[in-house]
């Protein structure tokens, strides 16, 4: 009652999540008697790993993508596969996330820069302005569904040590089924505005656009294939796709000077230090729920409910789009993983199948309101309300949680890749 009343009070007040979760342990510790020390000591355990090295490298590489004009090359690029088709630049607008994600594994970074010059694009060329910043907001999750994501190297640090390369294969066909699900939303709601059809293109300028973006998509393509041929662990991808990025901006691209580079790392610094915190403070928040027993609990709780597998998981998936709407994506990744992972373990679900499960969960967390950090970001560019942003929403919604349900029961989608690497 002490950690759950006190992490919910601060939360309803508002504080910083790190600490919603730091203090509420500190009161628990204190209240049961346990040396203060031993949560001092379980924050610092939460961030001595190895493996946290790829994060700051990760965001980094996201950070000089979006700075330094990468996004807009993959537009340019997505726009020749797609743009005359129907509603095409909305399509282009899904398209371009599913290769800046997969490059900049952040949901945040492909709203503010993708967002920044299409949303207003869309709304010149006739789009309803509530229906860009809903497609914009929506497709930006598939950065954390499609590798490299570093919220999956979150995950697999909390689950035990789940393998990397096994959570970013299971992530590709899932994330192409939502990318494709909210194409067709897309095109079929365009259809029925009349949403105009982009222009036609040479095939010289094609080949320019071509030629230009594919340096920046092959950031993805060098990160995976050189985790999958054993070249380079996911710790070190996170350094070649932080160099690559420099590189190419720098020195090819030209977008990118001394000026922005430094305002990138600061800007990174910042980043990085809130997700070690909340790291930090989860893992002495998790030690107090292992100490109490919660997992056991819960799992105790939902098996009374009904002991049927499929009932479960479907349980399972409803506690996390609840959670999602409240709290943010790391802290609930860090909270909910010692939890929940015994469980669906126990009902035959592998680790590296529920990790794709939980980041679509969560991914939808962010986008709906009331705290979706996507949703606000989104709505902070495109200038519309969160009202209306998230009632234009609702079809991708709708396609987001029937994908979802798939991955969720039908393990083929995520294990035929990822079991390959599994361990």
């Amino acid at each position: 009652m002490v950690l759950f009343t006190s992490f919910v009070l601060l939360m309803m007040l508002r504080v910083p999540i790190a600490f919603c979760l730091s203090i509420p342990a500190f009161l628990t510790s204190i209240y049961l008697n346990l040396p203060t020390m031993v949560i001092f000591q379980r924050m610092g355990a939460g961030i001595n790993a190895f493996s946290l090295i790829a994060i700051p490298f990760f965001i980094l590489a996201g950070q000089v993508m979006a700075e330094g004009g990468i996004a807009q090359k993959i537009v340019e690029f997505s726009n020749i596969l797609v743009g005359r088709v129907r509603g095409g630049l909305a399509m282009v607008n899904i398209l371009a996330s599913m290769f800046f994600g997969g490059v900049s594994g952040s949901s945040v970074a492909d709203t503010s820069s993708i967002g920044a010059f299409l949303i207003p694009m869309m709304v010149d060329q006739g789009y309803d302005r509530d229906f860009s910043i809903a497609v914009t907001i929506t497709s930006s999750t598939l950065g954390i569904i499609i590798p490299p994501s570093h919220n999956m190297i979150i995950y697999s640090l909390v689950a035990g040590g789940v393998s990397v390369g096994a959570l970013f294969m299971a992530g590709y066909i899932p994330g192409i089924m939502v990318g494709v699900a909210q194409m067709i939303v897309a095109y079929i709601i365009s259809r029925k505005r009349n949403y105009p059809v982009a222009g036609k293109m040479s095939f010289k300028e094609a080949l320019i656009i071509t030629r230009d973006s594919i340096l920046g998509l092959l950031v993805g393509v060098i990160i995976i294939a050189g985790i999958i041929f054993g070249v380079f662990t996911a710790t070190e991808a996170s350094v070649v796709a932080a160099v690559y990025a420099i590189v190419i901006t720098t020195f090819v691209y030209k977008t990118m000077n001394l000026k922005k580079l430094l305002r990138t790392f600061q800007n990174t610094a910042v980043v990085i230090a809130m997700v070690l915190f909340i790291i930090a403070s989860s893992s002495a928040f998790g030690y107090l729920l292992a100490y109490l027993k919660v997992p056991a609990l819960v799992a105790s709780a939902l098996t009374s409910i009904s002991t049927n597998k499929y009932v479960l998981l479907l349980l399972i998936n409803l506690m996390l789009l609840f959670l999602g709407m409240i709290m943010d994506m790391a802290p609930l990744i860090l909270i909910t993983t010692p939890i929940l992972l015994p469980l669906v373990k126990s009902l035959g679900m592998s680790p590296v199948q529920f990790g794709i499960v939980m980041m679509i969960n969560l991914g939808i967390g962010l986008c709906t309101p009331p705290v979706g950090t996507t949703l606000f970001v989104g709505c902070a560019i495109g200038k519309s309300t969160m009202e209306r942003v998230a009632k234009a929403s609702i079809p991708f919604y709708a396609v987001m949680i029937a994908i979802l349900l798939l991955v969720t029961y039908v393990p083929w989608f995520t294990m035929f890749l990822g079991g390959r690497f599994a361990r």
